[in-house]
């Protein structure tokens, strides 16, 4: 049977995924009374399915920023909050065929160093001693990352779970959001469901970390959270014929800029997926059997060498997708005490440490240490619009 929730907390954080769990932990570390509700088990949606790369080399400043600083605190989970989450520094590296790419990726090198993270434009060549599996015959150069890197999905929600319950946090799974009492524009209490029946639990704070599902989850709260779910599948191989696993688990998440294939080392083989722009967005991970075909050619063109090797695993999983694929995050103008982390479209894993330390800054009345006002949901209805172009 599930347990009962408290009477009262100081935050209700909905969802328990990494952004939901990560918040849950640096609030109670901070002496919030806390409570996570998860309609499903922790780390069942988007995070345990994301393809577990780490990076702070994005385009946009402040998704650099945000980067940088969730790295930190995952090159630290082992003592904060404790756990494995099998992180390597391998690096990323995104491979450019036009010159028109090569100029974007130089301007962002520019941003990356002026902030504190290495990066450089490298040679085709360069770009092949990193990753041997790589075919760059029509590459151009290519941007490198050396401290970015892969880990563990799972893991990394897992540790932030453990560490919020130490702290005090309630963690309760299947059990959900099903209402809120909102009187003169001030949150009062929440009603979550689970096999004991509906519970009212009063609060002042919620923070909204559905993931795909925070659309419906804003509107019962009077909120605009315009997120969509889109597909998104990855596959695992096994060995590759010929090729030394060790070579394999060295090489860095490469990236073709142009298609967003992807692989990186998982294994003794490897891990690698592509966005595919035909998925419609909707509520369905039915895996698509054209999928493979696709993907396929595009390992034939960048990574000729993954084609001999057997298809061990995959799974599909959910982007939360934006207008502008760039994360909503702040408080509501509308509704006091609510707040939201969704919409990343693709790095809310990546983001999701620095994501919870920034939402308990606002909650706790602190200057956040980034100002995240460009990502607020407001936005929107305000005809501005995010250019994070180096999505994956």
């Amino acid at each position: 049977m599930t347990l009962a929730p408290p009477e009262s907390v100081d935050v209700v954080v909905i969802g328990g995924g990494v952004v939901g769990c990560s918040t849950a932990f640096h609030l109670a570390e901070a002496g919030q009374s806390v409570l996570l509700v998860e309609k499903s088990a922790i780390a069942s949606g988007s995070s345990s399915k994301a393809a577990g790369g780490v990076r702070a080399c994005f385009s946009d400043p402040l998704n650099v920023a945000i980067g940088k600083r969730s790295l930190e605190l995952l090159a630290d989970i082992g003592t904060r909050p404790g756990g494995e989450i099998d992180l390597h520094r391998v690096g990323y590296l995104f491979l450019c065929t036009t010159p028109e790419q090569i100029q974007e990726f130089g301007v962002a090198v520019e941003v990356h160093n002026s902030l504190g993270v290495r990066s450089s434009m490298i040679s085709a060549d360069q770009a092949h001693r990193l990753s041997p599996l790589a075919n760059v015959d029509d590459v151009i150069g290519a941007c490198w990352s050396p401290d970015d890197g892969v880990c563990t999905p799972e893991a990394v929600v897992q540790a932030y779970a453990s560490g919020a319950r130490r702290e005090g946090a309630t963690l309760l799974t299947n059990t959900e959001f099903v209402g809120a009492e909102v009187r003169d524009g001030q949150i009062h209490s929440v009603d979550v469901q689970s096999s004991n029946g509906v519970a009212r639990v009063r609060t002042t704070n919620v923070v909204i970390a559905a993931g795909a599902w925070s659309m419906s989850v804003g509107a019962a709260l009077g909120i605009d959270l315009p997120v969509v779910p889109v597909r998104r599948e990855i596959i695992v191989t096994g060995a590759i014929p010929g090729v030394d696993p060790t070579v394999v688990s060295r090489s860095p998440m490469t990236i073709d800029a142009a298609s967003t294939f992807y692989f990186h080392g998982e294994g003794r083989g490897v891990l690698a997926g592509f966005s595919d722009p035909s998925v419609e967005p909707g509520f369905d991970l039915t895996r698509d059997p054209s999928y493979l075909e696709k993907l396929i050619e595009h390992a034939a063109h960048r990574a000729p060498a993954l084609i001999e090797a057997e298809v061990v695993g995959g799974w599909a999983g959910y982007y939360e997708v934006s207008p502008d694929h760039d994360g909503i995050v702040g408080r509501s103008d509308e509704v006091m005490g609510l707040l939201y982390a969704t919409g990343f479209s693709g790095h809310g894993f990546l983001q999701g440490p620095a994501i919870g330390e920034l939402l308990r800054d606002l909650i706790l009345g602190r200057d956040p240490e980034f100002d995240l006002t460009p990502l607020s949901a407001a936005r929107f209805g305000q005809g501005r619009r995010r250019d994070e172009r180096h999505l994956v």
